[in-house]
């Protein structure tokens, strides 16, 4: 009990860093392609407070997959329209690649030399580990096509047609969302009741599978020459 609420307290503590720093890198993109909007908004900080979506962080914290508030931008303020709404809605993604870029070998680190202090070796290792692969996780969650990830918010940049695929994506992508998470808790509560196939039909585990095992895995291989 003591290990899983601990392991819960670095699971919350690194999505509101994951999530703080991708909705951050979103606002100062934006601004800096022109639009004040964000920082007008108080969107340009590191506050976790004035970004999270409490259905997005309790998703976050309990699945491993959520969202954020939304930055609010104006794109007729940007000095190159379609320029700067493709940075932008490419920021929060690439801010988090490289954050797992970053923690991967500090997690390797603390789970290498962390003293055996109990619990708090535990929450370290927890907290860092959590770090990177919800970085890996959320940078690919977010490039699903589904509003308001930014998958969609690249696609609504690079695309100038409105038809009714855009129409689903845009006016039902949170309930696909939603959905996709209640699948997710509900074959992970039948696998921990001991039915283990139904992972196989987990769709965001599959997800995670792949941000782990195939985009973490230059990460892992160019620290792999180090640790």
């Amino acid at each position: 009990m003591v290990d899983y609420v601990v392991w819960l307290v670095a699971s919350f503590l690194a999505v509101a860093v994951v999530l703080t720093f991708h909705e951050f890198a979103h606002a100062f993109v934006a601004y800096r392609c022109g639009d004040p909007t964000p920082k007008w908004n108080g969107r340009l900080s590191l506050d976790p407070l004035r970004h999270f979506d409490l259905t997005g962080l309790l998703c976050f914290t309990l699945v491993g997959f959520g969202w954020a508030k939304p930055v609010p931008i104006n794109p007729n303020n940007f000095r190159r329209y379609r320029l700067g709404l493709a940075l932008t809605a490419c920021a929060g993604v690439v801010m988090n690649y490289l954050m797992a870029f970053v923690l991967y070998p500090v997690a390797m680190v603390t789970q290498l030399y962390m003293p055996q202090i109990v619990v708090l070796r535990y929450f370290l290792v927890s907290l860092t580990w959590n770090l990177f692969l919800y970085s890996l996780s959320f940078c690919v969650f977010n490039l699903l096509p589904l509003y308001p990830l930014d998958g969609f918010r690249i696609v609504d940049a690079l695309n100038k047609r409105r038809g009714a695929v855009y129409r689903i994506l845009r006016n039902y992508g949170q309930w696909i969302l939603l959905g996709l998470v209640a699948e997710s808790f509900i074959c992970d509560a039948f696998v921990r009741m001991g039915i283990a196939v139904m992972q196989n039909f987990d769709i965001l585990y599959w997800v995670m599978q792949f941000a782990q095992y195939i985009i973490g895995y230059p990460i892992r291989a160019l620290w792999g020459l180090v640790f």
